[in-house]
């Protein structure tokens, strides 16, 4: 289904576009025949970005913009419609987050998570979806979920409740917006290391390699594979998945659903043995 132009001429807009899983996807998207935009706070990040992005005559937009500011998110948006005629996608990738005790997060520090994920998810998408319903035109919205959104996550209590209110607004504007021809997807990725989020959630060798071993097939994500998933996701062939979330960890988070899942640490002789209680037990 990767075949040649199967974005063709698709302008599609990534927050938190220049660095990390945004760039990725965006490099996928260019490769498929997409016109790109990009946009994150760092001006500087985004220049260079789009400069080696854009060899082998891609196109690619960029104009910085702090997506906490809903009026930089007009501004960013008209500039991008601007350049380009139109927005035909809206990749909501932009997130922070970090790894604390609930109890020892200040008012700011909840604030810097759910300004960002929460509120500059819901700015851009007000924003963009207004203008696609005022010019009758539809398109997609993808937003970057995770896979804790549904269940929540001790120690990341900010990311979790901004993450699972990004779900809601997708599973409630894929019923009511449909009607303009607007659709909903999200992806819900597991591990997958980027410089940025990996610092400041795995710090150490030890806790990198705890949470490798919650992963069923025992490694991290590939960038490629979820730039793929979500190549898939906003083409023409997934048309009529709409308020979908897909899971792409490994199998991670059924790994922790499951009440007796961690008996995958019982060793050979312990099962042996504990069969044999079990034995005596029925006895």
């Amino acid at each position: 289904m990767f075949e040649e132009g199967l974005l063709k001429d698709k302008v599609i807009l990534i927050t938190g576009g220049g660095t990390g899983l945004g760039r990725a996807m965006g490099e996928r998207f260019l490769s498929l025949g997409a016109k790109l935009a990009i946009t994150s706070r760092r001006e500087e990040i985004l220049a260079k970005a789009a400069s080696e992005m854009s060899v082998g005559g891609k196109e690619v937009f960029y104009k910085n913009c702090d997506v906490r500011d809903a009026l930089q998110v007009a501004e960013m948006v008209t500039a991008v419609e601007q350049h380009y005629g139109r927005v035909d996608v809206l990749i909501n990738n932009a997130a922070g987050n970090f790894a604390s005790p609930t109890e020892k997060l200040s008012p700011r520090a909840v604030d810097a998570v759910l300004n960002i994920v929460l509120h500059g998810t819901f700015y851009t998408t007000l924003e963009v979806g207004k203008r696609w319903i005022e010019q009758g035109r539809g398109g997609t919205m993808l937003n970057i979920v995770t896979s804790y959104a549904s269940t929540g996550s001790g120690f990341v209590v900010p990311s979790a409740a901004a993450k699972a209110g990004v779900l809601a607004l997708t599973r409630s504007l894929a019923v009511e917006w449909a009607r303009y021809g607007i659709r909903q997807v999200a992806i819900a990725p597991g591990l997958f290391p980027t410089d940025g989020a990996w610092s400041r959630l795995a710090p150490t060798p030890e806790l990198s390699e705890k949470l490798l071993n919650r992963v069923p097939l025992r490694r991290v994500g590939d960038k490629d594979e979820l730039a793929n998933l979500a190549a898939y996701l906003i083409s023409d062939f997934a048309a009529y998945i709409n308020g979908e979330v897909i899971t792409i960890d490994g199998g991670e988070w059924l790994q922790g659903a499951g009440q007796f899942n961690d008996l995958l640490e019982v060793t050979d002789e312990q099962w042996i043995d504990l069969a044999e209680l079990t034995r005596k037990g029925k006895s």
